[in-house]
């Protein structure tokens, strides 16, 4: 039966032996936060070294959010093991979340000092039903609790952790998610405190080499000579520049360490490099001027100092900036309140008691109050009052929405003007708020296919980068050498061999492999961002690549461009037969459906009762739902069906002239025709409607102006679609009508042959399979969970405008990633044959090192303030001309 179920949406499906079964492999999900990376190189070779790991399925890495997501086996790996190679690469982990099936809480206790309180507290959580599994970190007093969200939760855990036996011990909500914020603000602080320290030592490194030497007086003093031709200036500069280099530069070192331990070339082995050899080789000019009566010494202390400090500054900036880009998350969760008022009611429903407490301690089926102008604290059902609520923060759609006893409310939503009792149904990572953080997130994290691109580039890049300032310095000293070049083109303050050491110098440190690397992932979580706060969830770097190249799309009809609330508006019964007792058997048929024109059969039929208070239908025996066609069940003893003109022609039954003739006129008027047949016989014929979407025609006329073609596949007959094509403005030969859901797939899959990148747009779960074959599966966000979760888009407000949206922001992103790839590019391919001397010969132009410095720094900076214009973002004006027409969602 359930494999049945399975095949009549469209997927194949086959059981699984005893010993599939066992070594079947098993998937969770964990999130870490990586510290330690500084360029794309660490990245990809952290990302390489975790997918070697044996149980690890899938690993993902992204610079721009410090993060990884790795797909694991636990059965094989576990989450320790995953920060331990975390480690062992040279980075450090911090774990996020584990994403198990199960729910989990961490709590801070504190009170505890020994094993004996850990095995103590164990043993006090582990009696209580629903607890799964513990794990106590005495270090940090974190306890980690995994449990049953439907058995219990964590209040019921700080109540038995405060009344365990020695009564010592006080338990609360870990301060979790914050760790990552922190990360980013010590992060900031400890640039900005380098970078401050650094000119503190470089500002008179400079003023004593480029400032000092051309003040009369001043000049004496820093050239009086202390040993030989060793001057008083050159020592200043030695032990000014000795902290900047090996003590504040600390942290390029210790980078650099770690990548060549680890077999990688980074960005800070370039920098340590390009830093020491300004330093040692000025090192080694003054000791030689100490001990030499003739030779007059040339240091560049200021060169790396000053590197030092504009890669610092550089630093600092793009940290700040890079923090921008995941605002859109730290909003999203902003939303959840942070506490709510908790009712004890008694047996009769009246309220004992009220209490104020911490959101997060919300457990499944408490009651909570939510009074005007407060949010929403967990997903939940109204059991008492009526409110309009606000919620355009979760859904987008402005007007807010009327909420009575008997309906769901979101979490995070605005209550505007009544008291609301809310039973909690989700709360924690249930949430709705919680699943759409978590997909920006995991969108966040997804790597587009153009970022192979650079993942490709950064491995050989900076090995490149080494030789090319090598082959510079030898190329320009052996110049000098055999005078290839007149003597007057080298400044008077240094000789050959400085000169090309300046230009080998230049080279290893003005390239930069951070701006390639930071090109595609910032504009990604700065567009999906953008995208979550318009209200279309956009699943990672891949939708976005291909949305932008979609040239066809195909529409499902009924909740899609269609509201998708069918109303039942004409009946005919072609056999002698009371209206009420019809409607009693097709209602009783159709009530084991939940498609939506089965929902609108029965509350018809439920109109047709009036006042009864006894709304029980009879028993269906042996209900069959045929999807895409219609059901069928034994009720009373008597076969009915209901369905369409292919299933009473697959099922033997005479269709009557008559009711050939009603069903044709009802599709006429672009009206969805249902046949009832009861034992065989053809009794009557009823016509259901589905407004169309006030937007639809608009949307698809804007479309055909974006050259992209549209389509309908649809589930309901010929006529019906034919019609509403009409109405919309699509072309009769685009109209696919009574198909299957696996015919749906089949047709994405053929035009996708034609050469077409094709998007579907459905909402139902006849709709998955074709979501998941189209290059882009769109789904309404009001539709089911199983088409949400095959989709690639989510339109949250369930608008089709956002189609649009959704197309176009997927290009405005692209622009800005080519955009970016040709800044960062155009940068190196420039900047690195202007730091080895090219235009040297015959303009005399040079690029000293703390410029080029200064250069590298600003080009990741800039790549990352490129991405974050993104967030000006706005909807193309002919939407906006939509919404002035008074065109809005119903």
């Amino acid at each position: 039966m359930i494999r049945e179920t399975i095949e009549d949406v469209g997927f194949q499906a086959n059981k699984l032996s005893e010993e599939e079964m066992h070594h079947e492999k098993s998937s969770q999900v964990c999130r870490i936060q990586v510290n330690g990376m500084t360029c794309t190189s660490c990245s990809t070779t952290l990302e390489s070294a975790l997918q070697v790991i044996p149980g690890v399925q899938k690993a993902r890495v992204a610079l721009a959010t410090q993060e990884a997501e790795i797909c694991y086996d636990p059965k094989i790996v576990e989450c320790n093991q995953l920060l331990e190679a975390i480690g062992n690469t040279g980075f450090e982990g911090i774990l996020i979340s584990t994403g198990g099936d199960s729910s989990q809480i961490l709590l801070k206790v504190d009170g505890v000092d020994t094993e004996n309180c850990v095995k103590l507290i164990q043993n006090s959580l582990l009696a209580i039903q629903g607890v799964q599994e513990i794990d106590f970190d005495l270090q940090l007093k974190k306890l980690s609790v995994s449990y049953t969200a439907d058995v219990t939760g964590p209040r019921d855990f700080i109540r038995a952790i405060e009344s365990t036996e020695s009564g010592c011990f006080k338990a609360c909500i870990f301060p979790q998610g914050r760790e990552r914020e922190e990360h980013r603000q010590h992060e900031i602080r400890q640039y900005h405190k380098a970078f401050i320290w650094s000119l503190v030592f470089t500002i008179p490194v400079v003023f004593t080499s480029m400032v000092f030497m051309y003040i009369p007086g001043l000049k004496d003093v820093l050239e009086t000579k202390v040993a030989n031709m060793l001057t008083v200036g050159q020592v200043l500069r030695w032990a000014l520049s000795t902290p900047v280099q090996f003590i504040i530069g600390q942290k390029f070192y210790v980078g650099a360490y770690v990548a060549l331990s680890h077999g990688y070339a980074n960005m800070d082995v370039l920098i340590a490099l390009g830093t020491n050899a300004a330093y040692f080789y000025s090192v080694y000019s003054v000791l030689r001027a100490a001990t030499s009566p003739t030779f007059k010494a040339s240091d560049f202390f200021e060169t790396s100092s000053m590197l030092i400090s504009f890669i610092l500054l550089g630093k600092y900036l793009e940290v700040l900036a890079r923090g921008k880009t995941s605002e859109a998350i730290a909003k999203l969760m902003d939303l959840a309140p942070k506490t709510a008022t908790l009712l004890t009611l008694d047996d009769k429903g009246n309220v004992v008691n009220e209490e104020e407490v911490d959101s997060r301690l919300i457990q499944k089926n408490d009651v909570i109050k939510t009074i005007p102008g407060s949010k929403v604290a967990c997903d939940g059902l109204v059991i008492r009052g009526q409110s309009h609520i606000n919620e355009s923060m979760i859904t987008g759609e402005s007007r807010p929405v009327t909420r009575k006893t008997g309906d769901m409310v979101i979490g995070g939503t605005l209550n505007e003007n009544g008291v609301l009792h809310i039973k909690a149904t989700r709360v924690g990572s249930e949430t709705a708020l919680s699943q759409i953080v978590r997909l920006v997130e995991s969108a966040q994290m997804a790597k587009a296919p153009v970022q192979r691109f650079a993942d490709h580039i950064s491995k050989y890049f900076v090995p490149i980068v080494i030789a090319l300032s090598f082959c510079t310095w030898v190329s320009w000293f052996l110049a000098g050498t055999f005078n290839a070049y007149p003597r007057t083109w080298i400044p008077s303050s240094m000789d050959s061999f400085e000169l090309a050491l300046q230009f080998g110098i230049s080279v290893m440190v003005v390239a930069c492999p951070c701006a390639l690397g930071l090109a595609t992932p910032t504009a990604i979580m700065v567009g999906t961002g953008v995208g979550a706060s318009l209200g279309v969830l956009i699943k990672g770097g891949q939708a976005l690549e291909s949305a932008q190249e979609v040239n066809c799309i195909v529409f499902d009809k009924t909740g899609t461009l269609t509201i998708g609330k069918p109303m039942v508006v004409n009946t005919r019964i072609f056999k002698t037969m009371v209206p009420q007792e019809f409607y009693e058997l097709i209602a009783a048929a159709e009530g084991n459906s939940d498609h939506p024109l089965a929902k609108a059969i029965v509350e018809y039929a439920k109109k047709l009762r009036g006042s009864e208070e006894n709304l029980a239908w009879p028993e269906a025996s042996d209900f069959e739902s045929i999807t895409g066609h219609g059901v069928k069940a034994i009720i009373c003893n008597k076969e009915v069906i209901l369905g369409n003109k292919s299933l009473m022609v697959e099922q033997g039954i005479a269709i009557p002239v008559e009711a050939e003739e009603a069903l044709a006129e009802t599709e006429g008027q672009a009206q969805t025709g249902i046949l009832v047949s009861i034992d065989k016989e053809l009794i009557g014929v009823l016509s259901v409607s589905d407004l169309l979407k006030p937007e639809a025609p608009e949307v698809i006329s804007i479309l055909k102006s974006m050259n992209v073609e549209s389509m309908i596949v649809t589930g309901d007959n010929w006529g019906t679609a034919n019609a509403i094509a009409k109405q919309v403005g699509i072309e009769r030969k685009n109209v696919v009508a009574e198909a299957k859901p696996e015919q749906k797939a089949e047709k994405v899959k053929e035009l996708q042959d034609l050469g077409k990148v094709v998007a579907m747009v459905g909402d139902g779960v006849n709709d998955s399979p074709a979501l998941v074959a189209a290059d882009v599966g769109i789904a309404i966000g009001a539709g089911t969970d199983i088409a949400i979760e095959a989709a690639d888009i989510v339109l949250m407000k369930s608008s089709l405008k956002d189609v649009i949206t959704a197309i176009d922001l997927s290009k405005k992103t692209f622009q800005r990633i080519h955009l970016n790839y040709f800044w960062a590019l155009g940068y190196n391919l420039l900047g690195i044959p202007i730091a080895a001397g090219v235009l040297f010969p015959s303009t005399h132009f040079r690029l000293p090192p703390w410029i080029a410095g200064a250069a590298m720094a600003a080009s990741s900076v800039s790549v990352v303030c490129s991405s974050l214009l993104l967030k000006n973002y706005k909807k193309p004006k002919k939407l906006n001309t939509l919404d002035l027409q008074g065109i809005t969602v119903e």
